[in-house]
């Protein structure tokens, strides 16, 4: 006879931890990973990840910084109560706080600033709402407009820190405009290419308080055959997928 018994979801394993995902709209997806791989580190004592979902991106920033404190903002409870157990068993959880509020509550109270800020954020600005709230929530900008998300970020930015996002293309080039308004200034920018005939689907971007040059260059993920991943792709990501 058929089990009614509901099929359990196994985490989603990296080499040195597992992210549980069961009760998450978004799940692990290659642009967490890739945001969290390729935020810039150097000198990074404090870090900030918000809407951080499962808890994935904090994780990651605590596996390459080993000696900082990293915090991290989730907005909906039952996602938040997903991420405070992620890292929980990670194994560096002593560095790892989840605080479940809005980012515009924790700005409001938080006293100090944090030396990198990373973010995959909300970034349908329009259209219609499909039936699956939970998932509508993270990809729309309701909850978290990206001019509140820059308010956020211009006031918890540390003076020489770094703010990193993933956005799709079109997305991505209006969130720079927005950004200057709020004197945060793009200074690095990576394409990203599912394969090399492909268009740029993601923008990878960092900003900074102070203008710069925007140094610019391209990631393309694989080659023609499915899961043939490209050189570039497996030596930013080999420290975490299990089988890179």
């Amino acid at each position: 006879m058929p089990s009614n018994k509901p099929e359990i979801e196994e985490p989603f394993r990296f080499k040195q931890f597992a992210i549980a995902q069961d009760r998450c709209s978004m799940k692990v997806g290659t642009d967490g990973v890739l945001l969290g791989a390729w935020a810039n580190t150097d000198k990074v004592h404090t870090a900030l990840d918000i809407g951080t979902g499962t808890g994935l991106i904090a994780i990651m920033l605590g596996q390459r910084l080993p000696e900082a404190q990293i915090h991290a903002v989730e907005i909906d409870e039952i996602a938040c109560e997903q991420a405070t157990e992620n890292a929980a068993h990670a194994p560096w959880s002593d560095r790892l706080h989840i605080h479940q509020e809005s980012i515009q509550d924790f700005t409001r109270r938080w006293p100090d600033q944090f030396d990198l800020i990373v973010s995959n954020p909300p970034f349908f600005t329009g259209g219609t709402f499909s039936d699956n709230q939970g998932r509508n929530s993270v990809r729309h900008t309701v909850k978290l407009p990206h001019n509140d998300l820059l308010t956020s970020v211009r006031r918890l930015l540390s003076p020489d820190g770094r703010f990193c996002l993933i956005l799709p293309l079109i997305e991505g080039l209006r969130f720079r405009e927005l950004a200057e308004t709020y004197q945060l200034y793009c200074t690095q920018i990576t394409e990203v290419h599912p394969k090399a005939d492909k268009p740029v689907e993601r923008l990878l971007m960092q900003f900074e308080r102070e203008a710069k040059t925007c140094k610019t260059d391209k990631l393309i993920i694989q080659k023609e055959e499915r899961n043939d991943w490209r050189e570039e792709y497996v030596e930013l990501t080999k420290d975490f997928y299990l089988y890179m």
